[in-house]
């Protein structure tokens, strides 16, 4: 295990975490879009619902939010054409724009999903607003669910986003890979690594999970829910599998060794994580006429591309970054600099460090590098503003409460998937953890936990109200 890798990228994830006031504050934002979606004559009886990395908890504190508008079809799943998609973004741009403060409304009438983005609050959070997206909330719940299986993936996937953040690899817009498709690069490496985490996604859903979002919506996402659930059990209680004890490095560093070739393999394979291996691009007839520079395809939604938007060329740069951050990692004069540099933008090496001068555990402690030496940056969306570094810096914890947290058990099961229903709860707020579990000893009782029953957990996500206890 390589400690100051380790330690640090602990360190980080006491950072990105999530607190409550995150959570409390998309959920406001939520419920402020409910309100004006209230005063729209052609949105009656929609509710306003939250996808993506809020839903699966892979979100970090400056991260986007994705929210649906879904329409009312007296309980029955059905969906809008993309002509009154459109007309219906562009009343709630209006409506928007009446109420006034959400800033920064653009609509993206042309994407493959029309959206309207936002930002809101401050410090400001952007955000996506798209019409009848059941399939994404869908997909964002199956990976919540998947993080029963092991608690590693949602660090492994937090960190692995801002790197990719840190390193400028991760936006669609400018041709590099959407956050979806990290997350799944991470599922991928967790079924492909040795010995294997995670089994390939068809053992655990064996069809086209969007295929079947038909009739009555309730009955649907039951009967999906039932049968990831049952095969997640199955899974888990397989006792002849062999554990993978890997630390939290050591899955990173084996991460970018595995894709540390994705521009040359590219050309010849794809990477499935239905069937949680490398496909053959010539011998899948789902891919062709092949389009793209890279295929990472959607296992709830085969053959869709979640790389579509990346080019040859910054594919090439990804490869490039993969390469120089695997070199710097396994160099024997790495200092914490470069970890820092390599791994998170300066604002947040500098919370980091303030949090390491005030602990009152036990470790060396770190003294801060001069300002002036840190990298600068241009400031953007994605990275924490003043306020919120005075937030993290004001909830600074000890590292073994920070570490707690980490488990992947955050839960928000107050909200509702029933249109019928209200569209949040304020329950829906992450609980504290046991303080162990991240430990060595405690990782192996979660383990040995873990193959017990999943339907005892308390990860309970967006069930409907009469499913819930």
């Amino acid at each position: 295990m390589n400690a100051p890798l380790e330690s640090t990228l602990w360190d980080i994830l006491g950072v990105i975490e999530p607190q409550r006031d995150d959570w409390l504050f998309r959920q406001r934002i939520i419920q402020e879009l409910q309100d004006v979606v209230r005063t729209v004559p052609s949105l009656r009886g929609a509710t306003v619902e939250p996808f993506g990395s809020f839903v699966s908890n892979l979100f970090t504190p400056w991260g986007d939010l994705d929210i649906t508008v879904m329409l009312d079809y007296d309980s029955y799943i059905s969906s809008a054409g993309k002509k009154r998609k459109l007309s219906l973004l562009g009343d709630v741009l209006r409506a928007l724009k009446e109420k006034g403060g959400w800033w920064r409304l653009q609509f993206i009438p042309h994407a493959k999903v029309p959206i309207l983005k936002f930002e809101k609050g401050r410090p400001a959070i952007s955000g996506d607003i798209s019409i009848d997206n059941l399939g994404g909330q869908m997909k964002s719940k199956c990976l919540f669910w998947l993080n029963q299986i092991d608690g590693r993936f949602r660090p492994l996937v937090l960190l692995v986003k801002e790197w990719a953040k840190t390193q400028n690899i991760n936006s669609p817009k400018f041709g590099t890979l959407n956050s979806y498709s990290l997350s799944l690069l991470v599922l991928f490496h967790f079924q492909t690594c040795e010995p294997a985490i995670f089994p390939p996604l068809q053992a655990i859903y064996p069809t086209n999970l969007v295929d079947d979002l038909t009739g009555v919506r309730e009955t649907a996402e039951k009967t999906i829910a039932d049968l990831f659930h049952a095969n997640i059990r199955r899974f888990i209680a397989d006792r002849s599998r062999p554990v993978n004890r890997s630390s939290l490095s050591e899955l990173f560093v084996s991460f970018l060794a595995k894709f540390s070739t994705i521009s040359l393999k590219a050309r010849d394979f794809g990477i499935s994580p239905f069937t949680g291996q490398w496909e053959e691009i010539n011998n899948n007839t789902r891919w062709f006429p092949r389009t793209f520079a890279l295929y990472v395809e959607d296992p709830f939604e085969q053959p869709a591309n979640t790389a579509r938007t990346v080019s040859v060329r910054n594919l090439d740069r990804i490869q490039e970054v993969i390469q120089r951050t695997q070199l710097t990692i396994l160099s024997p004069n790495l200092t914490w600099i470069d970890l820092h540099q390599l791994l998170v933008k300066p604002e947040l090496s500098r919370v980091i460090l303030f949090r390491k001068q005030n602990q009152n555990g036990s470790g060396q402690m770190m003294h801060p590098l001069p300002q002036q030496q840190l990298p600068q940056t241009r400031k953007h969306v994605h990275s924490p503003s003043a306020p919120v570094i005075a937030a993290r810096v004001q909830s600074a914890r000890p590292e073994n409460q920070l570490r707690s947290r980490i488990n992947g058990n955050h839960h928000i099961h107050g909200l509702s998937s029933n249109p019928k229903q209200g569209t949040y709860s304020n329950s829906a707020v992450p609980e504290e953890s046991n303080p162990n579990k991240w430990s060595k000893q405690g990782m192996q009782q979660q383990q040995q936990q873990q193959r017990g029953d999943v339907t005892n957990s308390r990860q309970q996500l967006w069930r409907p109200r009469s499913q819930q206890s």
